[in-house]
């Protein structure tokens, strides 16, 4: 069964109300979305965008005799998108035409020899197929005509016989960002602007829409076609997800149904296979276990999680560090409030009760606080998986855009996770970005739209860390959004100070194990975690060019006594006071600042000081 709705060669007769085909329950959302949008009779171009180069199942039908390897057993084989359209959706048409600037125009019938011929027949009008243009401008000017003499094939009559049906076609434009790609309205007046116009008029035509004639422009990132198409009201752009788990446990199934040895070589069935490979399309699926296949090492939890990683990092090429943080919130020194929190929060998630989940959290306070450490230890004790999300930004036209529509697209398949996202206040753009094209206003928009769809609470988790939190536009810190506000500060007493260099030698593996830190006083000085880090690396670098491997109390007073901060003065205390300014719960304030907070007009003297300090330090 395909698509393939009633005609009529008056625009103005009313549309039928219930199409003749329906697609099969096994075929996938997007293609029951594109259906519906067919057949109302509204939409006959789409743009299939997302998760377009990967495998497609395609189960066996009545009309679609030309089963893959592997569909003898009537459950079907996999397949390219191009290939699911032709010979499913498309597969009883008279006529599936592709193009792409590769290998230019082209009849599509999948490995089906007998309609390919078929087709080509029906396209002698079009001249020898091997002198089809390759050229996008002389393609479209082909297929133009071709359309207009398929809209007065009916209303022809044959010999008497009554009327001819108009032929059913489908044109497939595959890289469709090549074709059409966004632009300025400057560079629109040459070709790209004349292929645009081309589409919009087909998309527009009214008597194109009453007959079997439809359009699929295939793109990976929609935000890379120009938007004059996209938004067209004409043009309904349809997304193709990351598979589900479900979609995922019958490819694996599928993928090793003759490997008697995969069992063997394995500790995951095809379910747990299935569960634990979120975030993967079907292709890298596929090459995860072909390398399970045939390396030497056996298919464990390890070996599969640096099979993940890799895998989803050239997924996104180079635009997330993927990563499972291997420590707890144990290590996180101080800020007893905060850890409580955080702790709650992981409890309901992991409990199951993910609509008491925030959406995100703002970790804000002074350089050095160990914002990044805070974030992955969270992320460790939950024990889901946190990626960074790196510079994603590109000087090209409509890149940039693209990379975070990838991007995005992972994440909602990668769920749950953390993503953590440092320097935020720079990272994320504003609502109200000029001189650059609109790009950062665009890049607001998609990440304030995904940070506030509430169908991903406790499924992503978002940290946004910076030391400026006031330069963070307020749409991202509203409730809803990063609504919890934690800040960090330095280590409020002596306590906290030695412990904060027992925390750091161990996460550093620094053998201190002759009571190195006992001595240690903080007395004045303010130091931040990465400031002690870095005391105690001094301290081991000393220890083992005298030649020991334990480091001595008299390294740590040399090491400190040495220590310069590379920070200091007005820009600090601007840090800690929008971190003030900035937190949500008082209790994650530290004893001196709830102090202050709670004095009359408190909250407005640091507001008038760090106002002071922030003219200072601009002009």
């Amino acid at each position: 069964m395909d698509l393939t709705k009633a005609e009529s060669a008056d625009p103005t007769t009313p549309l039928p109300t219930v199409p003749t085909q329906r697609l099969p329950a096994s075929y996938p959302a997007w293609a029951h979305e594109l259906g519906d949008l067919y057949f109302s009779g509204t939409t006959s171009m789409f743009v299939l965008h997302g998760n377009v180069h990967d495998y497609v199942h395609a189960p066996d039908a009545p009309d679609a005799p030309d089963a893959e390897d592997g569909e003898a057993d009537g459950g079907g084989g996999y397949v390219s998108l191009a290939e699911f359209l032709a010979t499913r959706v498309f597969g009883s048409w008279d006529l599936v035409l592709h193009y792409d600037l590769g290998r230019g125009l082209r009849a599509f019938a999948g490995p089906d020899g007998a309609r390919l011929r078929t087709m080509v027949q029906l396209t002698s009008a079009m001249g020898d197929p091997s002198a089809w243009p390759q050229s996008p401008d002389k393609a479209f000017a082909l297929i133009d005509r071709f359309l207009r003499r398929t809209m007065l094939m009916d209303v022809a009559q044959d010999g008497g016989r009554g009327p001819k049906r108009a032929r059913s076609v489908a044109i497939i434009l595959q890289h469709a960002q090549y074709i059409v790609p966004d632009a300025d309205i400057s560079a629109l007046a040459g070709a790209h602007g004349a292929r645009l116009v081309r589409l919009l008029d087909w998309a527009q035509n009214p008597y194109l829409k009453r007959l079997n004639i439809a359009f699929c422009l295939v793109a990976d990132k929609l935000s890379e076609v120009n938007r004059r198409l996209v938004q067209n009201p004409h043009v309904a752009p349809v997304e193709i997800p990351m598979p589900d788990t479900e979609e995922r446990e019958r490819f694996v199934e599928w993928s090793i149904r003759e490997d008697d040895g995969f069992a063997a070589a394995s500790d995951f069935t095809p379910h747990q296979l299935a569960e634990v490979s979120n975030g993967l399309s079907l292709v890298n699926l596929n090459v995860v276990l072909a390398q399970a296949r045939t390396g030497h090492r056996r298919l464990d939890a390890e070996r599969f999680r640096e099979l993940k990683k890799r895998t989803i990092e050239q997924q996104v090429h180079g635009l997330l560090e993927f990563f499972e943080p291997s420590h707890s919130l144990d290590m996180v020194v101080g800020h007893e409030a905060a850890k409580a929190r955080l702790r709650g929060d992981a409890r309901l998630m992991l409990e199951g009760h993910l609509e008491f989940a925030p959406m995100g959290y703002l970790i804000c306070g002074p350089v050095g606080t160990g914002k990044t450490f805070l974030a992955e230890c969270y992320a460790g004790s939950i024990g889901i998986p946190c990626v960074k999300l790196l510079n994603f930004r590109s000087k090209f036209v409509g890149e940039t855009e693209g990379n975070l529509e990838q991007v995005l697209t992972v994440l909602r398949s990668l769920g749950p996770v953390v993503v953590i996202v440092d320097e935020a206040d720079a990272a994320l753009g504003t609502r109200d970005a000029s001189g650059d094209s609109g790009t950062s206003a665009r890049v607001f928009s998609m990440i304030a739209s995904q940070m506030g769809d509430t169908r991903y609470r406790g499924r992503i988790l978002w940290m946004l860390l910076t030391s400026r939190p006031d330069r963070l536009p307020v749409d991202l810190k509203r409730q809803g959004r990063a609504e919890i506000h934690i800040p960090l500060f330095y280590p409020a007493d002596e306590a906290e100070f030695r412990k904060m260099f027992e925390v750091m030698a161990r996460k550093n593996g620094v053998d201190a194990s002759g009571g190195a830190f006992a001595g240690v006083e903080r007395g004045e000085r303010r130091l931040s975690g990465s400031d002690i880090e870095s005391v105690v690396l001094g301290a081991n670098r000393l220890a083992l060019t005298a030649g020991r491997e334990t480091i001595s109390a008299e390294d740590v007073d040399n090491a400190l006594q040495d220590f310069v901060p590379s920070v200091q003065g007005l820009e600090r205390e601007a840090q800690e006071l929008a971190a003030v300014l900035e937190c949500t719960q008082l209790s994650f304030l530290p004893e001196r600042w709830r102090v202050e907070v709670a004095k009359p007009n408190g909250r407005v003297a640091i507001q008038e000081r760090f106002v002071a300090i922030r003219q200072i330090l601009e002009n």
